[in-house]
């Protein structure tokens, strides 16, 4: 059974939202401000989270921020191109303006889910004929095995946990601070650099594309 998260402050979009998800087999999870919803996430990782912005606390903005690996549907009454083009190069892997129609909703929470379990068999992350291995640090690229280095495979790791995603550059230095201290914005160029050399040697193409003055994605056909 999936569980998905419902942060929002509204109790009556929350309440019609838990309602709809019950219906349909998910288990469901409830935040009513960006600060509750970080500390629930501590204990509980829910496999989606449908993420308004406007929030007590924490705005939603700064939620996403601090999210990882985890597929987040932005549902929000702004509907400035600028604001939903920030939060989908942010992390968000979908947005959808309020008011919108249930079915609708259900529908993408349903293609996420199903996309997110394509790529993740276990401990292993997959996208196109590259696998990675969380747990033995393995990565096979047309079931070749090519070596990267604990700084490069945590780079790549962060691409490979957000496949259709502009991951920025700031986003992988943090989430990589701990294991990484070293790297840099200037060191990270030269680590995707020497990631997506390996990559092309091994499968014969650019799988890596750089978002001029954002950061970097994995290029899908």
């Amino acid at each position: 059974m999936y569980t998905i998260a419902v942060v929002d402050d509204d109790p009556y979009i929350g309440e019609m939202l838990e309602r709809a998800l019950t219906q349909e087999g998910y288990r469901v999870l409830r935040a009513y401000s960006g600060t509750e919803a970080l500390l629930l996430f501590e204990r509980q990782k829910p496999d989606l989270i449908l993420l308004d912005l406007m929030l007590p606390g924490l705005a939603g903005e700064q939620v996403l921020e601090k999210l990882s690996g985890i597929p987040v549907i932005v549902v929000s009454a702004k509907t400035g191109i600028d604001d939903k083009v920030n939060l989908l190069t942010g992390g968000a892997v979908d947005y959808v303006t309020k008011p919108f129609d249930i079915r609708e909703l259900l529908a993408r929470i349903a293609a996420h889910l199903r996309d997110s379990a394509g790529r993740r068999q276990g401990g292993v992350l997959v996208f196109e004929d590259i696998s990675m291995d969380l747990d033995s640090h393995g990565l096979r690229v047309n079931g070749r095995e090519l070596h990267l280095t604990p700084t490069e495979f945590a780079v790549f790791k962060q691409l490979m946990q957000n496949v259709g995603q502009v991951v920025t550059k700031s986003r992988i230095l943090d989430a990589i601070s701990l294991d990484t201290p070293d790297c840099t914005e200037g060191s990270l160029k030269i680590h995707i650099s020497n990631i997506r050399k390996k990559l092309k040697e091994a499968g014969g193409k650019d799988y890596i594309e750089a978002v001029w003055g954002i950061g970097f994605k994995l290029r899908q056909d």
